[in-house]
């Protein structure tokens, strides 16, 4: 029968086991998505088979535990983020409009992050009690915070944007920039990718701040204040008008 199914698609047997393989992991992720959304990152295993109709021990053929599912989920939710933000920088047509850039970077991680209020909670809420994130994820995690960054580059190596004074940045602070620029910006002064950092904290603390009530019957016109912050930390990091 599976030769026959693989004469009809045109496939091998290997591919077609490959591509239900490849099936059947997606319908496991959506359904634990699903569970996020009411239950949060305790997820269970037994839950996401019952849900699907399956036995316990059979899923486990596709992730071997609860820390392999949340792993997968995470960098997707990592890399779907990562890739609203770099679809929203590469809406500005005008590069060098390193402001526009900025702001159309920073909607497009809040839109998301509405959107996929779970998820979002995942990347960014509270710990997973006995869950450690594997080095893996660094790269996906890495997506946003290097678009918000390459805006910053862009107008340093312009001459748009200049290096700050070093004045009242600690020294061990400098240290840490250091290491993080000579890691992933090199000839970007640490003291500037300090400033850059603030505004990747200042951008994630908004989004939250709104995503997990904490605006609520306080601030109604959500998206004009939110806008009006991130012109704000675009001023206060150094990119001009």
């Amino acid at each position: 029968m599976l030769s026959n199914l693989c004469d009809t698609l045109g496939m091998t047997a290997g591919g077609l086991r490959a591509r239900v393989r490849a099936e059947m992991t997606e319908e496991i992720k959506a359904t634990a998505r699903r569970h996020l959304a009411t239950d949060g990152a305790n997820l269970s295993l037994r839950a996401v088979a019952r849900d699907m109709g399956m036995v316990s021990s059979a899923l486990y053929r596709y992730f071997a535990s609860r820390d392999d599912l949340l792993t997968a989920l995470i960098l997707d939710g990592y890399n779907a983020l990562g890739a609203a933000a770099e679809a929203g920088d590469a809406t500005v047509a005008d590069r060098a409009d390193l402001r526009g850039r900025w702001l159309a970077t920073c909607h497009a991680v809040r839109t998301w992050a509405l959107g996929t209020p779970a998820e979002y909670a995942l990347l960014f809420g509270s710990p997973v009690p006995d869950y450690r994130a594997p080095q893996d994820t660094v790269a996906a995690a890495s997506r946003t915070p290097t678009t918000l960054i390459r805006i910053l580059k862009d107008g340093f190596d312009a001459g748009v944007i200049t290096e700050p004074p070093a004045d009242g940045v600690p020294a061990d602070v400098r240290t840490d920039m250091a290491r993080l620029r000579d890691r992933a910006v090199p000839d970007l002064p640490e003291v500037l990718l300090a400033r850059g950092s603030m505004g990747w904290i200042q951008l994630f603390g908004a989004v939250s701040f709104e995503l997990f009530g904490q605006l609520d019957n306080v601030v109604e016109a959500r998206e004009a204040y939110f806008g009006y912050q991130m012109g704000q930390v675009a001023t206060a990091i150094g990119i001009p008008e």
